[in-house]
């Protein structure tokens, strides 16, 4: 599989996994036994970049993501990067779905949870500890400065930053070189990629979370679709509505048709277009079925010329879109 380095050092597969939707925010939670063994099989299959977060659990096990990941990855941990997240909680009690966010990365805080999260995961480091969202309580250097402890006491190698803007990455980078940051990108959601200059700059990753727009450009959903409003964020975002599919109908004929070039399918075209246009991005679509974990690895395989990128970006710039899903707010 085609590999990508993100920051200085950190070699991980052009395609990676997210596990949130095992446990979190995409219906009911996956069986235990059955959600890690589904990992180990996208081990077998070639996946070896592993997301998960400590918050990504139910009301009733807030933390048993990072559980199943590292059950399912304890034997070949030493030939897999685990990427895993601090400084978030979710306001279950609120009854609020979404569930509203609550930050917290003051180093006391960040201690438990990176202890916490070794733990759960059965390792002794964490290979990519990010930021789960910034703290406006806490300075930028006093987070940066725990990375910094962390990294030389052994228990992570490298940290990183979720929805960084380019002035806190500049503020934390230069108390601890940041390896990655993990922002929401998509060819719905590309706002991000004014940061670009500023990864080229100081040598950091992009991981790319939700690249599909939460599954909308894999092309499977049409008009009609209901989703569990308790346990599925899908039922609040916007471009899964009737209206959203119509107005979204150039953007899906654009994939559909660019898929059909390259015999492949609207999904890998919509993370093959993000990992040929740079060449620090990396995807981590998640999902539960095998055949679409498949598919999703098989992108890094499909090649984009620079010529069809800027062809595909022209078209999504003079295109009109539905609003999309953009995450959910801090809470105050």
């Amino acid at each position: 599989m085609k590999t990508i380095t993100l920051g200085k050092d950190l070699t991980v597969g052009a395609v990676g996994l997210g596990c949130m939707g095992f446990s979190h925010a995409y219906g009911p939670a996956t069986d235990e036994h059955e959600a890690a063994k589904l990992i180990r099989e996208a081990y077998d299959m070639g996946y070896r970049f592993f997301d998960t977060a400590e918050v990504y659990g139910t009301a009733g096990d807030p933390h048993v993501n990072e559980r199943i990941v590292g059950e399912a990855l304890r034997e070949v941990r030493s030939d897999v990067v685990i990427a895993s997240k601090f400084g978030l909680r979710f306001d279950i009690e609120s009854g609020v779905v979404p569930y509203p966010l609550i930050p917290d990365s003051r180093p006391e805080t960040i201690r438990r949870s990176v202890e916490g999260s070794l733990k759960r995961l059965q390792t002794d480091h964490i290979d990519l500890y990010f930021q789960h969202r910034i703290d406006p309580g806490v300075e930028t250097e006093a987070v940066a400065q725990v990375m910094s402890d962390l990294i030389k006491e052994g228990k992570i190698t490298h940290w990183g930053i979720n929805e960084a803007n380019e002035e806190y990455l500049r503020r934390a980078h230069a108390v601890c070189p940041v390896t990655a940051v993990e922002n929401r990108y998509s060819m719905m959601v590309r706002q991000h990629s004014a940061l670009f200059p500023t990864l080229k700059e100081l040598g950091i990753g992009f991981v790319a979370f939700s690249p599909m727009a939460n599954g909308f450009l894999t092309g499977a959903y049409g008009k009609g679709e209901r989703f569990d409003a308790k346990t599925d964020y899908r039922a609040s975002m916007p471009q899964f509505t009737d209206e959203a599919v119509e107005k979204n109908g150039a953007l899906l004929e654009l994939l559909r048709d660019t898929a059909a070039s390259h015999n492949a399918t609207p999904a890998q075209i919509s993370l093959a277009w993000m990992i040929d246009r740079a060449e620090h991005i990396v995807p981590i679509p998640g999902s539960r079925k095998l055949e679409r974990m498949r598919e999703n690895l098989a992108a890094a395989d499909v090649n984009l010329t620079l010529d069809e990128v800027s062809a595909i970006d022209k078209a999504l710039d003079n295109m009109d879109m539905s609003a999309v899903f953009g995450g959910t707010a801090l809470k105050k």
